[in-house]
Order: structure tokens, then sequence, then C-alpha cells
């Protein structure tokens, strides 16, 4: 069984920086659909950010450029450094792995058959 482990989320001010982190055992970062999601309460859990096998990555509209999803292989960890952070990116944050299916992109994969981390909550004042 895929296990991962979420670190570094935090309380900051509007403006900061968190960088998050995502052990993995029983599966190889490099191999796999990685990705980033977030579900703030009452709300739908939303793709943040992917990675793909290849290094392709992908961001949602309201972090690109803000935010930067990256993976070392040797630690076989996943992350994602979090700037100039907003009040409306408060949330749990959730790290997920899916094995690559070619018939699917990588968030389709991870949102039908991935598996999750217990999440790390990032809280940003305004």
């Amino acid at each position: 069984q895929v296990q991962l482990v979420e670190s570094g989320g935090g309380s900051v001010q509007a403006g900061g920086s968190l960088r998050l982190s995502c052990a993995v055992s029983r599966a190889t970062v490099s191999n796999y659909c990685m990705g980033w999601f977030r579900q703030a309460p009452g709300k739908e859990r939303e793709g943040v950010a992917t990675i793909n096998s290849d290094g392709i990555t992908n961001y949602a509209n309201s972090v690109k450029d803000r935010f930067t999803i990256s993976r070392d292989n040797a630690k076989n960890t996943l992350f994602l450094q979090m700037n100039s952070l907003k009040p409306e990116d408060t949330a749990m944050y959730y790290c997920a792995a899916a094995p690559y299916e070619p018939r699917l992109t990588c968030i389709q994969a991870l949102r039908g058959f991935g598996y999750w981390g217990q999440g790390t909550q990032v809280t940003v004042s305004s």
C-alpha cells in the first residue's frame, strides 16, 4: 500500500510563503503521477498542481505564478512551494499519487484511483 505523509503546513499572514512536503513510500515519485489538492470548509476538493512522470506540471489558474510543484527523486518526496499566499488559499492540503495511465490525464488518474495522504492545514490570515 502506497503511503503519503504531508508536512509543512501552518499559519502565515497574507503575502507569506510556505513549503509543503510529501514523503512517499512504496511508490517511486518519478514513475507516478503526483499532485496536490486542497479542500476548504464547505467546498469541494480541488486540484492545485500536478506533475507527471515526464516532469510536466499543471496548475490551477488560481495558483499559477505563485505555487510551484516539484519532486526530489533521491528523497522520493514531493513539494509544493507556495508564495504570495492569500486568505483564499486557506485549506487542508493533500498529497496524492497515482500510477501512470496513458488514457487519462494526471488529475483524472489522481481523482479516479489515487492514493492520498492525511493532509496538512494551511491558514492564511489577512
